[in-house]
This record gives structure tokens, sequence and C-alpha cells, in this order.
């Protein structure tokens, strides 16, 4: 179907969504809602890389994952499994869609789940606790898991924690057992959000969200990182709370939270800012549209790239949305 999924927050973090919702696409880019799956803050959603099948992030005190099958424009909760810490806010599915991973934020911690030949959930296979923080007596008290970014072959996932500015790889076994592999140690203060490597490249980028930076890496072994350059997460300059990186054809694009912008990139270096709403977290290209989720603002917001920091976004109205996923 041509639609776009939206997860939220709902009421349980101070949210005004109501669960996993459905927005029809026009042929225009313009966006009706057609349906809600309620459920408590889906506030990431990850596609099984074969499968019509979809995986949510309940980010709650208890931590849950969903997951959900997709059938025409009908949305159903399958299974609900507990990721064994408080707050997940990330998750990811091994290439050959054996095993998803769970990034655990208030609780420091990365979860491993085995999948069924039909996509369903089986089980949790592996919970591993980081422990540690950084210079930031106020978000790096502790360990805060953010990302979990399985390596291409699915061998290696590599758990990106904001709390502790590393970047902690590990090989993943046959039977979804995690064995440490790497600590690759970021600048201090660091708070890396994200992982995203380059395609055809051994170099990848870092989102810095407390330095307001975005690193450039290189991948010296798999999982390994060293730090190469970095460079403003906006062309504007200034304090940026940075949120989501995109790395396209069309190049690479990062969300900023303050400035409440989506910056464009030209190589490593900040290129343009076009304003998209109130705290924008997630967002996802189709075709030449950029989706936004400007999550205090309760919309999404849509802009062509192609004039990127010259036209005033569309605007969809949805309950504090956090996430994109285009079908």
């Amino acid at each position: 179907m041509s639609a776009v999924l939206v997860g939220c927050y709902t009421a349980e973090k101070g949210g005004n969504g109501t669960g996993v919702s459905v927005l029809r696409r026009a042929s225009s880019g313009e966006l009706t809602h057609e349906s809600t799956l309620p459920m408590a803050s889906p506030s990431w959603l990850a596609k099984h890389p074969a499968l019509p099948m979809v995986y949510a992030a309940n980010e709650t005190e208890t931590g849950e994952v969903t997951s959900i099958s997709l059938s025409g424009d009908e949305l159903t909760a399958l299974d609900v499994e507990a990721t064994g810490g408080a707050d997940p806010c990330h998750l990811a599915v091994s290439p050959d869609g054996r095993f998803l991973f769970c990034a655990n934020y208030t609780g420091g911690s990365l979860a491993v789940f085995a999948l069924r030949a039909d996509g369903r959930i089986e089980g949790r296979t592996d919970l591993v606790q980081h422990s540690g923080g950084g210079p930031d007596a106020e978000r790096q008290e502790s360990a805060h898991v953010h990302m979990a970014v399985p390596s291409p072959d699915g061998s290696v996932v590599s758990a990106v924690d904001l709390g502790t500015d590393e970047i902690r790889s590990y090989s993943v076994s046959a039977a979804g057992k995690l064995s440490p592999r790497s600590v690759s140690k970021l600048p201090p203060g660091t708070g890396p959000r994200q992982l995203v490597r380059v395609p055809g490249s051994a170099e990848a980028y870092v989102v810095g969200e407390l330095s307001g930076e975005l690193l450039t890496v290189r991948e010296t072994s798999v999982g390994d990182f060293e730090v190469i350059a970095s460079t403003p997460a906006t062309a504007a300059g200034g304090a940026s709370l940075v949120a989501h990186l995109e790395v396209l054809e069309s190049g690479t694009y990062l969300s900023n939270r303050g400035p409440d912008c989506v910056t464009s990139f030209e190589g490593a270096r900040a290129k343009a800012d076009q304003p998209c709403g109130a705290h924008p977290r997630h967002f996802a290209v189709v075709g030449e549209v950029c989706y936004v989720a400007a999550q205090q603002d309760d919309v999404i917001t849509a802009f062509p790239l192609a004039d990127l920091g010259k036209v005033e976004p569309r605007r969809f109205r949805t309950g504090s949305p956090s996430f994109v996923l285009p079908l």
C-alpha cells in the first residue's frame, strides 16, 4: 500500500498519540489518517527485511516490544515481549531476518530476540548490561544504549551508548548469544545517539546528541571504529540536540531539535537547514519528499529535498509523532 506508518508517544510518556497510525499517501504527497492500532508509546518501528511484519519498541518504564502483522491496510498486534530494560528506544532486524536487536535507553542494556520463519518473536535469547557514565552529570549519569546496529552480514551488532561515550560491539552466535568483541571510545561528552555506515565505504557517521556534532569514523575492523573528523550539526551553528540521520544517494541529512530543522550535508560539512516543526525526531524520504515527525507540534511535516531551506513545509496532524515508516 502507498502509506506510511507513524510511531508516537502516548499518555504514559506525556504524549498525545494513541498507537501506530496508518496514513494514506496520495500521489501529491498528501497524507490522510486511515486507522490506528492502539498501544503504549510505539516510539520506534522496524520492518522485517522480507516479510509483512513490523516491530514496535514500546518506550515505557517496563519496556516491551510488539510484533505487528501487515495485511493490506490492516495492522494486527501479535507478540508482546519484555525487553529486559526500561525505555526501549531503537530496534533493528538482522539482515537475514533471524534476530531482532533492541536498545534499552534507561535500562542501559542491549537485548536480542529470535524471530521465527514467519517473522513472529520466538523469545529473548540474550541481554547484556552496560555500566559507566560520562562528563554530563545530567544525561550521562549511567549507561544509556540508544541504538543497535547489525553489521552487513549480521555477525556483529554494535551498541551505541549515549551515557558512556562508547560503541560496544558484540559477536552474534547462531543461537542469538552475544560475546564482547570491541569497545570504541568517543570524545568525552559526545553523547552518541546513532551510528550509520556509508554504503561501499569503510566510513560511518556517528550522531553526537550532547555535543551537537556529526562525527566521521573509520571502521578499522568489523565493529571497531576510530574518529577521523567532526563537524557542527547545523549550517547555522550553535546549540543543537541532534536526533535522526539518513545517508541517501542524494546526500546526508540530520534532524536537529532546538533549531528545529533538517540539515543537509555536502561531504561531511553542513550545507543547508530546513525548518521542519518543533522537536523533530525521526524522518523518512519517499521519492523526493521528506516526511518529519515533529513531536511537539503534533504533526508530520513534509517538504521536497530539492528545495531544502527554501520552502514552507506542509503539515499533517497526528499526536506526538516520533517515527515515520514508509510502506
